[in-house]
């Protein structure tokens, strides 16, 4: 799907002042951040994001209408400001043309990366019985292979796997934990959503 097609589909949400927007999913979570920026100068609010497509490949990102007063001055000014948006005019904060945030741009759309990041992250963030499953099926291989190979060689096998695991979980965890204190630093608030999970959300949203 073309650029302008993601911008059009969209924009022609917006334009029926839908509650709930769902950005078209993307391949990468710069492009996705980039059209949730876009959202956000017509009114509306972050939600949520998640993995989606063959394999997880793609990030899907879910807009709100922002309820507040000055989310419709903001819509009021972009319209006016970019009245061919969608039709091959400018568009708010988009370099014209592409999926580039232009500068003043950069940071807004950064703040949104890793908000839609942190959700999405935590699809992949293994919980206590994840990882107790996963050493489980380490020491299931290491048993496996002591049928066939010697003791030394099977625990190596099994020690090397659990090492890679180990590792994973670490990396997710640390990174996630920058992503929180940047958005904490960003003046964000912590809340559990339904399902008990960590999310961020600006002062005041709801």
């Amino acid at each position: 799907m073309s650029v302008e097609r993601h911008i059009t589909g969209l924009l022609q949400q917006i334009a029926r002042q839908q509650d709930i927007v769902e950005i078209a999913p993307q391949g990468s979570t710069p492009k996705a951040a980039a059209l949730a920026h876009v959202a956000e100068q017509y009114g509306y609010t972050y939600g949520m994001a998640y993995r989606t497509g063959f394999k997880n490949s793609l990030v899907q990102v879910r807009m709100y209408r922002d309820p507040r007063p000055d989310a419709r001055v903001r819509e009021a000014a972009a319209i006016t400001a970019h009245p061919q948006a969608g039709n091959g005019g400018t568009v708010p904060g988009l370099v014209q043309g592409s999926l580039k945030p232009l500068p003043e741009a950069v940071g807004a759309a950064a703040v949104l990366k890793d908000l839609i990041t942190f959700d999405v992250m935590a699809q992949y963030i293994a919980d206590r019985g994840q990882k107790v499953m996963a050493y489980l099926a380490c020491a299931v291989l290491t048993v496996i292979l002591l049928i066939d190979r010697s003791p030394v060689e099977a625990v190596a096998s099994g020690a090397a796997v659990a090492l890679l695991f180990t590792v994973a979980f670490t990396v997710g965890e640390v990174r996630r934990r920058k992503i929180a204190q940047r958005l904490t630093a960003a003046g964000f608030l912590t809340v559990v959503d339904e399902q008990g999970g960590r999310r961020f959300q600006r002062p005041g949203q709801q």
